[in-house]
């Protein structure tokens, strides 16, 4: 559902990403992980079309990110690290836009989930940035599309929010959805996440199921222990 084959990306004299391939299967649930500088916001800007590779390729349900970007956005549901929601629209209001290009979704349910229905008819930039952001996760789940990527999403969620958003997750992708979420967060991932793809300076160092991570589990792959 996700494919993402042999992709380099450049920015001047900087290697962000150094031939990284990985995908990500329906019914998946994947969270990419890595240090600060690891190329992980860089990737996921490249899934979510708001970049293109130098070299490699990027699909989502087969249609290339890169050479048919609006079939490949029809079938994702994607969060940035920096949701930039339009302030002179309510809740609501961007749902029923949302929901109007995509040709369908559940404008109260999606504001339900997110906690959003009490302050739905008030203007986003009355919002706080915890709100905005569940207004960006709320849209990027309406129309129920069948690949999900989360950049930080969780970043500002209260907790109780969080393992919300974290259970509809699991249930998307029990339902068949591909889900890819990226987090700073080590204690939700394996609430999150079966598996782990953890970057290292562009490359992909560790690409397996969190079970297979042995008795130091995350901890280790980060203190710079062997991958398994």
């Amino acid at each position: 559902m996700i494919e993402v084959e042999g992709v380099r990306k450049r920015f001047g004299r900087v290697t962000a990403l150094d031939g990284v391939s990985f995908r990500v299967a329906p019914g998946e649930r994947v969270a990419l992980l890595g240090h600060n500088g690891a190329g992980k916001s860089t990737l996921m800007k490249l899934i979510g079309g708001h970049l293109l590779p130098g070299e490699g390729t990027v699909t989502i349900a087969g249609r290339s990110v890169a050479d048919a970007p609006d079939a490949a956005r029809r079938a994702l549901g994607y969060v940035p690290e920096e949701p930039d929601c339009w302030g002179y629209l309510s809740a609501r209001e961007t749902l029923d836009y949302v929901v109007a290009v995509r040709g369908g979704g559940d404008v109260e349910a999606a504001l339900a989930l997110t906690g959003l229905g009490a302050d739905a008819d008030r203007l986003v930039r009355e919002y706080s940035q915890g709100m905005r952001r569940k207004v960006a996760i709320a849209a990027a789940l309406v129309a129920h599309p069948p690949a999900l990527v989360f950049d930080e999403a969780l970043n500002g969620l209260d907790p109780p929010s969080a393992l919300t958003i974290v259970g509809e997750l699991v249930r998307r992708a029990e339902a068949g959805a591909a889900v890819l979420v990226s987090t700073h967060v080590i204690d939700l991932v394996p609430r999150i996440a079966t598996r782990v793809v953890v970057l290292r300076a562009g490359r992909v160092e560790v690409d397996c199921p969190i079970a297979d991570l042995g008795p130091g589990g995350l901890a280790a792959v980060f203190s710079g222990a062997s991958a398994p």
